[in-house]
């Protein structure tokens, strides 16, 4: 059901190894050139052009783009009790871990007389991207919007597939989501044709000036593709999980969350890097029992037994480390003797989960953290969603005449040294004596 790749007796690590990781086989430079042409209709024809979309690619036409207010507030009313005290849970909690983030103002004298201060600014109109393919997501409206209402964001729109079984509308759960975060923009427009959206304006949805959020490889592309033209979180690829475990973790966890995060896509990736040749039985044991128990079972086995998910096994904890670092995947597991100090040596992942009791599901939903998380090993150079995601940093400089003319030296000579003497000059201007200068 699932390969197994031994990295035994590799010595130190080898600069390659990152090749030899299991990784999905996603192509998003040839999503480009289907895309591209989606994105120029979109821009061209606008609302036009989405419609069409919608209707070709997820088999409804949308009653409207915008979807109405009523349909939102009738969505949260029909939401279960049980459904809508979970979100408003993790609600509470993500709002606890995002408030935290909060930046300050800071003012710094560099120099008598000179100050650079740095401000932080909210990015002033973000689309917020809720895939909505094999299954909805709900949660997702929450690790959006939580931490761009915490930034100060001052205009929110959210795009989400439109669904037959709805009328055309996103999933009721997404729009009850919506409608308890408070969010009234909301858009039944789904892959590349939202991201394009967004980023030119169509119907009722002005451009925005950032978008995140996940979504397949069509919507990774039309994010690389218009980046620039408007601001991208990362663009995201399939879930993946990394698990490091020992002989004291259990068999049966590990198994359950290597299938958590299977059960998202076939292209999901679950690995497990362990020094333990019985754990790693183990868990092969069980597998089978425990995949063909879920609902999403075909899924699931694919998902486990495709080309980016297996068990590695490496000489020892060490070396498991190595393998977790350089794999930089989105979701770390922790399951070893010592957890929380083996955890603390994971320098690349989007979130870690230290211990048995910490799975990712947890952290998917209401551990507080947000579970939009960098994939495909981007998680060495990029973090997740947080507050700063939507926030700039402005450097504020003032100087006075004295703390000017003090640096007016160290100008001349970097400007001399890089040939732009215009630079110094701009400075000099500013102490020549006119007097001495204006004809008579």
């Amino acid at each position: 059901m699932i390969r197994t790749i031994d990295l035994r007796g590799g010595g130190d690590l080898r600069s390659d190894l990152r090749g030899e990781l299991p990784r999905a086989d996603l192509d998003v430079d040839a999503a480009l050139d289907v895309v591209r042409p989606i994105c120029a209709d979109v821009r061209e024809r606008g609302e036009a052009a989405i419609l069409e979309y919608s209707e070709r690619f997820d088999g409804v036409r949308p009653p409207a783009l915008r979807v109405p207010v009523d349909e939102l507030s009738a969505a949260l009313d029909a939401m279960a009790p049980a459904v809508r005290a979970a979100l408003e849970q993790s609600i509470r909690r993500a709002r606890i871990v995002h408030e935290a983030q909060r930046r300050t103002d800071t003012a710094t004298d560099v120099v008598p007389g000179g100050r650079v201060e740095e401000r932080w600014i909210a990015v002033d109109r973000v689309g917020l991207y809720v895939p909505g393919g094999k299954a909805v997501y709900p949660s997702s409206v929450v690790m959006n919007v939580v931490p761009a209402q915490v930034a100060g964001v001052r205009s929110l729109a959210v795009a989400s597939p439109p669904q037959r079984d709805s009328g055309g509308w996103p999933h009721p759960s997404i729009l009850g989501a919506c409608a308890l975060l408070g969010v009234t923009e909301v858009y039944a427009v789904g892959g590349a044709q939202a991201i394009a959206m967004f980023a030119y304006g169509a119907g009722q949805c002005a451009p925005v000036d950032l978008v995140t959020g996940p979504g397949n490889v069509y919507v990774a592309a039309a994010k690389r593709l218009l980046r620039g033209r408007v601001g991208i979180d990362a663009e995201a690829g399939p879930t993946e999980i990394a698990i490091l475990a020992d002989e004291t973790a259990d068999a049966r966890f590990v198994a359950a969350d290597l299938i958590s995060q299977a059960e998202h896509d076939v292209v999901a990736a679950a690995v497990l890097v362990t020094p333990s040749e019985q754990l790693a039985e183990a868990v092969r044991g069980v597998l089978p029992e425990l995949v063909y128990a879920t609902k999403h079972s075909e899924r699931i086995a694919k998902a486990l037994a495709g080309q980016q998910s297996a068990v590695i096994v490496v000489d020892d904890i060490e070396a498991g480390l190595r393998v977790i670092n350089s794999y930089a995947a989105e979701h770390v597991e922790i399951q070893t003797a010592d957890a929380a100090k083996v955890a603390a040596r994971v320098k690349n992942a989007g979130a870690v989960f230290v211990g048995p009791w910490s799975p990712v599901s947890l952290g998917d939903y209401v551990a507080g953290s947000n579970h939009v998380l960098p994939t495909g090993g981007c998680a060495c150079h990029t973090g997740g969603l947080s507050v700063q995601t939507f926030l700039r940093g402005i450097h504020v400089v003032e100087y006075s005449r004295d703390a000017l003319a003090e640096a007016l030296p160290f100008v001349d000579t970097l400007s001399a040294t890089e040939d732009l003497p215009a630079h110094g000059a701009a400075v000099q201007e500013r102490f020549a004596d006119r007097a001495a200068t204006e004809p008579s």
